[in-house]
């Protein structure tokens, strides 16, 4: 009779028994025969032996938990014709864990898994266990082998066994303690830590204190001089000694004929386990006299890299010589400017100045000599010899960076724009460039100790310059001297608009400056250039009767500042171009954030001796926004749109890799002055800003109303992919946004907001409570809405129920409009109450007459919110500013609220990634973020 019944250990899967269907049922005590009468449903690969190694093989499995495990090992008999080696083999593991668990040498450990801490029993460790799984490891039968790492097979098979195990000696027990109830009982320990996991591991170590620890320490090669690096490869051996160390003791060599027998009995087996851990200390040279190993350079090389780790995780210490190091090789960049940037009686030169820059390779803190660069360029060996230290880097990469610098020459001559262009292209260095430090102006600009020469107070200009505003005056002064664009992105509120009319006014050149501005900021433009600089001559290019031609151009010449709008800078762009500009500023520079918009290729294309972007969010969504604001700027700086998410977009957006965010700034910084009103240092009687999350229940009608949008979206995307799906999603978004807002909103049906006297939708009540207690206090509150359609269903009813006007700015209003809106909320009798579209509304305009803002629907980009904000906590505002965002009980609303409010970016340089996200979900996770909750409805 054949062998019937198999079994191997497959991590993750447990015990799996697979039978031999052309061999007679043999007789097996149970419950090994009830195992046999079972059907063995799954398939597995096994492999089994051949004339020459083993062949896979298909077979049914039947896979068992660890419990069921322990309970069938039990029943293999020591021998018998019907049963497997590879079985016998298990079997013989369960009982060895078995022997241990009746010694006592078992803890209680802690883990963390599926949300909750699961205790479980664990051997104790220590040397005995150590080398008895060592020689479980050389015994393994090849079957089990060809499942993985022999000693991570066994860790794993006695990791799971041991608990169920335990449990089975000490049979039905309870405790009151509930740490030892949950481990009896084999359920989660709701009273779980971290510091109970940490402190039960502190008390395992505790237990095999005493036991000699084995070390293997590495020593350097015997030469006198450096060698070079080709040589030491073929002919250095390093010794490997292997060493015992007692509690409290250094660590000691083992001469063979003068150490206790015992004691190298020990290290000999302890030797054993560190082979089996890292097999390439097998069938090494030794020492006569000694255990020691004599390792050649590629050995030691994969030692360091690869096997201390191994030996490590089976507990074995690997000390290195004192003079080593790893080290990843790193370039820097050493640039000569002069002390001033050149230029001529008309312009400064600047990103066309010409500099000097030194590449060179740096291995750790070593800046390599040209010796140094020429001798590794040819290395072909990962562990080299540097002013006599060893330093471990990667032979590869370290030939390709020397090689590198090397075809760069030192001392080259070029331009500041060539010079960044080459720390932004889209083919990387072989290595970061980790420094770039510089002499003269480019040192002052790049490494951030820019101290910009003093801007006297211009004549003409009638305000005090804060002391912030001060500095950015200097800052954009220096900037337009050295010809360098600029990007002043202060916070919403801190007055770019008067650092830049105080630029005009400081320079008063002969040729004009373009702004290009929001339509809904014009009148502001205007308002603070005659109030700040009102002998500035200001023109307006804008509307139909607009000046063309000779006309235009007369009145260019005439001005000081041309003011017109971006949708007329992409309709004009050809008639703008034929002027001469000073420079161009762009407003809001966000509107070109997008570098293949008509409006950004205008921006761009519209000549100009100098330019600045003023924004206070330079990023909303994507660090390609910064990229294009940037190259509005200084043009070609961050290379083409391809290269920039190749070399920075990718890596920190998708990797959150800090070394790209570093090397993003290190380039950007200079060229970028951001200050935030929160700052003290900065603004220091700006009142505080409160931001609440306030919540509302959703009438009957509202949650009728948003289960049945969510079961269409979840009927529509069954069996639908690509764009239709995403469409249908977030067609749903907007639809469930609309519901949470007003059933009227949803329907569009012309329904009243009111029912028989009651509200239809709970948020709207909760805003007129909220605005109850605003007008009550004498104070007066901004609304932003995204929908416009809302605004106008709300913008009567608030007027009707408070009996004051209520003004909507949105997108459908005029300019002249828009600027009366604005002068008469500002007003001391102005209305208590303003609504704004987040789109028009949102930025630009100064409204530091209301100090409450209501979001009444959120927009899931913060910035937009943030920018809305600002509208009424900017300079000027001298009250406490209370901000309420609005979201329903239960609903996307809330879910989301809670993933922006959760949400950190790396360096906060991505701010979001707007809606588009909810898209790519499965339908399940849809399901579970889109659906009600049971809180959602209110009495």
């Amino acid at each position: 009779m054949g062998v019937v019944l198999h079994g191997l250990w497959s991590p993750g899967a447990g015990l799996l028994l697979w039978r031999d269907p052309e061999s007679e049922l043999p007789d097996l005590p149970e419950p090994l025969a009830r195992v046999l009468r079972r059907r063995f449903r799954r398939h597995h690969t096994v492999h089994v032996p051949a004339a020459v190694g083993t062949e896979p093989l298909r077979v049914p499995v039947l896979a068992l938990a660890p419990a069921e495990a322990v309970d069938v090992l039990s029943a293999v008999p020591d021998s018998s014709p019907g049963v497997s080696g590879d079985l016998r083999y298990l079997a013989h593991v369960m009982r060895g864990v078995e022997r241990w668990a009746r010694a006592g040498r078992v803890v209680p450990e802690l883990f963390r898994a599926e949300d909750h801490w699961w205790p479980r029993w664990r051997l104790v460790g220590g040397e005995p266990q150590r080398a008895w799984l060592a020689e479980l490891a050389g015994a393994m039968p090849p079957v089990q082998r060809c499942e993985g790492a022999p000693r991570e097979i066994l860790d794993d098979l006695v990791g799971e066994i041991t608990d169920a195990v335990v449990r089975d000696l000490l049979g039905d027990r309870d405790s009151g303690h509930p740490l030892l109830r949950a481990l009896l009982r084999g359920q989660p320990h709701e009273g779980g830590s971290r510091r109970l996991a940490q402190r039960l591991d502190e008390w395992r170590g505790t237990l095999t204190a005493g036991e000699p620890e084995l070390v293997l320490r590495l020593l350097e090669p015997e030469t006198g001089d450096e060698v070079d690096p080709t040589a030491l490869a073929d002919d250095a051996l390093w010794r490997l000694q292997v060493c015992l160390r007692a509690e409290g003791e250094p660590p000691s060599p083992i001469p063979l004929h003068r150490t206790d027998p015992r004691l190298v009995e020990t290290a000999v087996r302890k030797l054993g386990a560190a082979h089996v851990a890292y097999p390439r200390l097998r069938d090494l040279p030794t020492d006569p006299d000694s255990l020691d190993l004599l390792l050649p350079t590629a050995v030691v090389i994969d030692l360091v890299s690869h096997g201390a780790r191994a030996l490590e995780q089976a507990g074995i210490t690997l000390l290195l010589p004192r003079a080593w190091t790893a080290a990843a090789p790193t370039l820097r960049v050493r640039v000569t400017s002069p002390p001033v940037p050149a230029a001529d009686e008309q312009r400064a030169v600047g990103m066309s100045e010409i500099v000097g820059y030194d590449w060179e390779l740096a291995l750790g803190d070593v800046v390599l000599t040209a010796d140094e660069l020429a001798r590794l360029a040819g290395t072909q060996s990962d562990l080299v010899q540097l002013r006599g230290q060893w330093v471990q880097a990667d032979a590869t990469v370290l030939a390709q960076a020397a090689r590198y610098v090397a075809q760069r020459n030192s001392g080259i001559r070029g331009t500041l724009a060539d010079l960044l262009a080459q720390l932004t292209e889209a083919d990387r260095p072989p290595v970061p460039v980790e420094e770039i430090t510089a002499t003269g102006w480019v040192g002052t600009l790049l490494d951030g100790s820019l101290d910009p020469e003093p801007v006297p107070t211009p004549a003409g200009l009638h305000a005090e310059l804060r002391p912030y505003q001060q500095r950015g005056l200097d800052w954009l002064a220096f900037m337009s001297g050295a010809g360098l664009g600029a990007v002043l992105a202060d916070d919403m509120g801190l007055g770019k608009t008067l650092q830049v009319l105080a630029l005009l006014a400081h320079e008063r050149a002969d040729t004009p400056t373009l702004l290009v501005c929001p339509m809904s900021v014009v009148g502001n433009w205007q308002r603070e250039a005659a109030r700040f600089v009102p002998d500035l001559r200001v023109h307006v290019h804008h509307g139909a009767d607009r000046s063309r031609g000779d006309r235009f151009t007369a009145a260019v010449r005439s001005a000081d500042l041309v003011i017109t709008t971006y949708a007329l800078l992409a309709r004009d762009v050809a008639a703008l171009s034929e002027q001469s500009w000073r420079r161009v500023v762009l407003d809001e520079a966000q509107h070109v954030k997008n570098a293949a918009t008509a409006q950004a290729r205008a921006a761009r294309s519209v000549p100009a001796a100098h330019r600045i972007a003023l924004t206070g969010t330079p990023v909303e969504n994507r660090l390609d926004e910064l990229r294009s604001i940037l190259d509005f700027a200084n043009r070609g700086m961050l290379g083409s749109p391809q290269a920039f998410r190749a070399r920075f977009a990718v890596p920190i957006e998708r990797d959150q890799d800090a070394a790209a965010v570093t090397r993003l700034r290190a380039v950007t910084s200079p060229f970028v002055l951001r200050r935030v009103k929160t700052d003290p240092t900065v603004i220091a009687d700006l009142p505080d800003k409160q931001e609440m999350t306030v919540r509302a229940n959703l009438t009957v009608e509202q949650a009728a109303l948003y289960r049945a949008v969510v079961d269409d979206m979840l009927k529509k995307i069954k069996d639908t992919e690509g764009m239709a799906r995403k469409g249908a999603v977030l067609s749903a978004l907007t639809r469930l946004k609309q519901v949470c807002n007003h059933p009227a909103h949803f329907l569009g049906d012309g329904s009243p907001v009111l029912r028989r006297g009651r509200h239809r939708s709970g948020k709207l009540a909760l805003v007129e409570d909220v605005l109850d207690a605003v007008t009550a206090d004498g104070e007066r509150a901004l609304l932003f809405t995204q929908f416009r359609e809302f605004g106008e269903l709300v913008a009567p009813y608030l007027a009707d129920r408070f009996g004051v006007a209520v003004p909507f700015l949105h997108g459908g209003v005029t300019k002249a409009r828009r600027d009366r809106m604005v002068e008469e909320f500002q007003s001391d009798d102005g209305p208590p109450l303003m609504l704004l579209s987040l789109k028009a509304g949102g930025t630009g305009l100064n409204l530091t007459a209301a100090n409450h803002v209501v979001h009444l629907d959120r927009w899931w980009n913060p910035a937009v919110e943030n920018q809305a904000t600002d509208r009424a906590f900017r300079i000027g505002q001298r009250r406490d500013v209370q901000v309420r965002k609005l979201v329903c009980v239960g609903t996307l609303e809330e879910r989301i609220d809670a993933m922006i409010t959760n949400k950190q970016e790396l360096a906060d340089l991505a701010i979001g990634t707007g809606e588009r996200w909810i898209t790519e979900m499965n339908t399940d996770q849809l399901h579970d973020l889109l659906t009600l909750g049971d809180e959602a409805v209110g009495e």
